[in-house]
């Protein structure tokens, strides 16, 4: 970290002053909070009830048992596919 100066608008040091003399305890230490509560609310997390299978481990034999299991009926180009239907046709 740089050891420069930092410049924070003198509202924002007024609302940190007293939020600290409100809970007890110095200006640092509630600027440190905030800061802290900012950092955990900014780190992007995935709701548990997004994650599928969490509570399983992954499997790499059975992925190779699986590969392949789909078979198509004939080849086709999936650039062209695409393009017919942004098309519309």
């Amino acid at each position: 970290m740089s050891s420069g100066t930092n410049n924070i608008k003198p509202d924002l040091l007024k609302a940190v002053s007293k939020i600290a003399k409100k809970e007890g305890i110095s200006e640092n230490q509630a600027l440190n909070d905030i800061i802290e509560k900012g950092i955990e609310k900014s780190e992007q997390k995935i709701p548990d009830y997004l994650i599928a299978n969490k509570n399983r481990k992954p499997n790499s034999e059975r992925k190779k048992r699986m590969a392949g299991i789909v078979k198509g009926c004939k080849p086709f180009n999936a650039v062209e596919l695409v393009r017919e239907v942004r098309r519309g046709i």
